[in-house]
C-alpha cells in the first residue's frame, strides 16, 4: 500500500460506527437493530417524531445508556461505552437540549465550569480564562460579542455557541446535539446552522438529533 492510498484510508475511516444498537425498556423496544457510521466532517441527522428513538441512540453513542446489545466502534477501535466519561475520553461530547449551561455566569465561566485555570498562586484566572474563550469564539462564531453577559441574557443561537464552545475547548472530534434548533425562530435556526456548517469545514463529525430538517 503506497503512503497516499493509506492516508486516504485514514481519512476516510469513520469517526464513529455503530452496529446493530438495541435497546429495550421493559417490552418497549426504543432502539431496534440501528447501524451508524459518521465520518469525519460529516453530519448526520437522525429524523423522527418524539417516541421514535433519537435520544436513545444518543444516549447510547454517549455513555449514558448501556446498550442491549450491539457494538460501537471509536475510529476503528471497539469499546463498550458504558458511562459518560468513556465518551468523552474518546472525544465525543453531547450537547443536550437544555445545554446545561450555568445561566448566572458568564461564556468563560461556563466554558470552564469545573475545570477552571488557576494562577500559580491557586487563584481563579479569569484573564486567561477569558482570553481563551475569545479564541474559540473567533474561530467557531466571529459575531460573538457579548463575552460578559450572563448567558441567560443571551439569545439562542448565542447559547449555542457557548455550549458548542465548551464541547470543542477539549478535542472534542465528535459532537452530539440533540434537538439543537428545538425552540429557535428562524433567524436563530439559520445561526445554528451556520455553526454546524463551521464545524464541519473544520473536520468535526456532528450527529443531530431533531423532529425537522437542518440546512445543509
Amino acid at each position: 500500500m503506497s503512503a497516499s492510498t493509506s492516508a486516504s484510508a485514514i481519512a476516510s475511516q469513520p469517526l464513529v460506527e455503530m452496529r446493530g444498537m438495541t435497546k429495550a425498556f421493559g417490552g418497549v423496544v426504543a432502539v431496534d437493530q440501528v447501524d451508524l457510521s459518521l465520518r469525519p466532517g460529516e453530519v448526520v441527522g437522525l429524523l423522527g417524531h418524539n417516541g421514535a428513538g433519537k435520544s436513545t441512540l444518543i444516549k447510547l453513542l454517549s455513555g449514558a445508556l448501556k446498550a442491549d446489545s450491539g457494538e460501537i466502534r471509536v475510529q476503528g477501535q471497539p469499546i463498550v461505552m458504558d458511562n459518560p466519561r468513556k465518551a468523552k475520553d474518546a472525544g465525543i461530547e453531547t450537547i443536550y437540549q437544555n445545554l446545561a449551561l450555568a445561566e448566572n455566569l458568564d461564556a468563560a465561566a461556563n466554558l470552564f465550569l469545573g475545570r477552571e485555570i488557576l494562577t500559580r498562586f491557586g487563584f481563579l484566572d479569569e484573564v486567561a480564562m477569558e482570553n481563551e474563550t475569545r479564541k474559540l469564539m473567533k474561530r467557531i462564531n466571529p459575531n460573538f460579542t457579548n463575552f460578559v453577559q450572563p448567558v441567560h441574557q443571551l439569545s439562542g443561537g448565542q447559547r449555542q455557541s457557548v455550549a458548542i464552545a465548551r464541547a470543542l475547548y477539549f478535542d472534542a472530534k465528535v459532537l452530539i446535539m440533540d434537538e439543537p434548533t428545538a425552540a429557535l425562530g428562524p433567524q436563530e435556526t439559520e445561526q445554528v446552522s451556520e455553526l454546524i456548517r463551521s464545524l464541519k469545514r473544520e473536520g468535526i463529525g456532528i450527529v443531530a438529533a431533531h423532529p425537522r430538517g437542518l440546512g445543509p
